[in-house]
């Protein structure tokens, strides 16, 4: 259990890019951090040790959201480390073009297991321990505004980001007004290059604030909703503008 009384955060996928600073950014207000990560060892523990510096009880666990037995076995080990949770950050995810008519089972498992499934039973997870706690704690899912658009060869992440979307909001109205459930859906970031098969200047063409969104456009997103007490069941689009075309 924490000895310092800090809050404490569950996020899952904070060894990539963006997850990691994002973790970094929430242990910064002042909470105890434990994450999840699948194949991305050495940089999961390069991020475990940033966050120690300033969250020297923040820990991490390998686990394979996909799995639900997995994720149920990273919350065991949760419960053993820790006696609250305020914040969950549901993070991880697969993402890569997959070709209609020739999408495989296999494709399809691995990115709507990691991205819906997952998603889904780590929620369920946390809300059984949020629903016991005395004071009001916090969902964010990090989505996409690819589940409001039509993307040619992306069809099963789009699925699922849009699952995602749809779950939030079962959540929210499920699980008022103890537990606030909301989504960030980041449009064009800046630190994934190649994210569509469009170059950057003809990407920010669609984009009525001319550029690319930064890491730190969703960073306020999520600290924002980590203030917020008034807001539930929605989806932040954090794409400047981008979904008005």
């Amino acid at each position: 259990m924490t000895s310092s009384g800090r809050k404490v955060c569950f996020m899952t996928g904070a060894s990539g890019k963006l997850g990691s600073e994002i973790a970094l950014s929430v242990a910064g207000q002042g909470y105890t951090v434990f994450f999840t990560y699948h194949r991305s060892e050495d940089k999961a523990a390069e991020t475990l040790e940033r966050l120690r510096w300033v969250s020297p009880e923040s820990d991490m666990v390998q686990c394979d959201i996909a799995k639900p037995a997995e994720i149920a076995e990273a919350f065991s080990l949760f419960r053993e480390l820790y006696n609250r949770l305020d914040l969950l950050i549901v993070s991880a995810s697969n993402f890569y073009p997959t070709m209609l008519p020739d999408v495989t089972e296999t494709e399809w498992d691995d990115l709507v297991d990691t991205n819906l499934k997952g998603a889904f039973f780590t929620m369920q997870e946390a809300v059984r321990i949020m629903r016991k706690q005395s004071f009001i704690s916090r969902i964010i899912t990090m989505t996409d505004i690819s589940a409001g658009l039509v993307w040619k060869s992306y069809a099963p992440y789009t699925v699922s980001k849009s699952g995602i979307q749809h779950l939030t909001k079962i959540f929210a109205r499920e699980f008022a007004p103890d537990i606030l459930v909301n989504s960030v859906a980041p449009g064009t970031i800046s630190m994934y290059p190649g994210r569509e098969n469009e170059p950057e200047e003809k990407l920010v063409e669609k984009i009525p604030l001319h550029r690319p969104g930064d890491p730190l456009d969703i960073v306020r997103t999520i600290l924002f909703l980590m203030e917020s007490d008034y807001i539930t069941g929605e989806v932040i689009n954090v794409d400047g503008g981008r979904l008005l075309f």
